[in-house]
């Protein structure tokens, strides 16, 4: 009798233990959709039968957040000089943070047709996101540029943790750089992505600020990986990474913030794994 009213007042204490509202996956799965996508409802269903049969996650215990040309334009217009409206905002994103042993980006090649999964990759490397499985789709043939600000928004809504805007700026200006170039140039997207990334560790441990110095280490890169870009396009690179370069101290302070969340098992930094092996451990000893 004493061992049952023992288990029954562990188990009181362990419901107050949870949170309330509490689900395994409570805000680790975050889908932004394109305002023009989702208000088409063809659309949506395309770009929810992708993250369905990719992912394997219910979209129903999902949260999910429409992008605005509006968001899209605060981040990517400065750098592009392009304004989007309404009926442009196509690329939606799917993030699961379940998935967060490291950054993982899977891109619907057949309608993604400039940013590929290692751009993505590196530009949000260069915001300070390092975990998490992240989806991207669009219902029709997309560049996949206006992407960037649902993913970095997903991540926010999943930990609740800001991303600073001089950091969301220099990773849109990397991933929109790098755009023009593949489109430009015709050089391999994932060659260039792999460049820059090589560039960004290299000025990172230098701690390499002067423009002309990154312009030099890009220029070595460049030749050694035998990469047809043109003095334009490495001035280019060099502001962008430079720009990169120069945030930080605010991309560290927002991984400081944003590390331990999603570090743990859920995004709301509550272990259920941990939780189990205490009542486990209880149990066995009464």
């Amino acid at each position: 009798m004493r061992k049952i009213t023992i288990a029954i007042l562990a188990l009181i204490v362990v419901a107050m233990l949870i949170p309330a509202g509490f689900s395994g996956e409570a805000n680790s799965v975050v889908i932004t959709y394109g305002e023009t996508t989702h208000a088409n409802s063809e659309y949506k269903s395309i770009v929810d039968n992708f993250f369905k049969t990719q992912s394997n996650v219910d979209l129903n215990g999902a949260d999910s957040k429409i992008i605005t040309a509006d968001q899209v334009n605060k981040i990517s217009g400065g750098i592009t000089g392009k304004s989007y409206n309404s009926n442009q905002i196509l690329s939606s994103a799917l993030v699961d943070l379940n998935d967060n042993d490291n950054l993982e980006v899977s891109v619907d090649k057949s309608k993604i047709t400039t940013v590929t999964g290692d751009m993505y990759i590196s530009a949000l490397k260069s915001a300070g996101i390092t975990k998490g499985h992240v989806y991207v789709t669009s219902p029709v043939k997309a560049t996949g540029e206006s992407a960037l600000a649902g993913i970095m928004n997903s991540y926010e809504e999943a930990t609740d943790v800001k991303i600073p805007e001089n950091v969301k700026q220099a990773a849109a200006d990397e991933i929109v750089t790098e755009a023009q170039i593949v489109n430009k140039s015709g050089v391999d997207a994932d060659k260039l992505a792999d460049l820059v990334d090589d560039v960004k560790k290299e000025v990172s441990k230098d701690n390499v600020t002067d423009r002309s110095s990154i312009v030099n280490i890009i220029n070595n890169y460049v030749q050694t990986n035998n990469i047809n870009i043109t003095n334009n396009d490495i001035e280019n690179l060099a502001d962008s990474i430079q720009q990169v370069q120069n945030v930080q101290g605010d991309v560290n302070y927002y991984k400081d913030q944003v590390g331990n969340i999603i570090g743990n098992s859920t995004a709301g930094g509550f272990s259920l794994d941990s939780l189990f092996d205490m009542i486990t451990s209880f149990f066995n000893g009464i």
